[in-house]
């Protein structure tokens, strides 16, 4: 007699979604922030990126999640600098 196995899809899509990678917290609010910097000063120019520019951007994104989340500045910088 074989076994025979059900499958829920519905949990099995469920536990695929809880593996993926979650976003950590104020990471939206970093992307605004380094949004809105970015409008004052751009972060490429004549087709290169500006390092100066995007370290600026970061920085001040990055003191902005530290106040309001209370992290690290190397957490913080981070999150700050992959959102850049």
């Amino acid at each position: 007699m074989p076994l025979q196995r059900s499958i829920s899809w519905s949990s099995a899509l469920r536990d695929l979604k809880d593996d993926r990678k979650r976003r950590p917290a104020g990471a939206l609010g970093a992307q605004a922030s380094i949004a809105f910097q970015a409008r004052i000063r751009p972060l490429v120019v004549a087709g290169q990126y500006d390092r100066a520019a995007i370290m600026a951007v970061a920085v001040f994104a990055a003191k902005t999640h530290q106040l309001a989340y209370g992290s690290t500045w190397a957490a913080a910088m981070s999150l700050a600098l992959k959102s850049a």
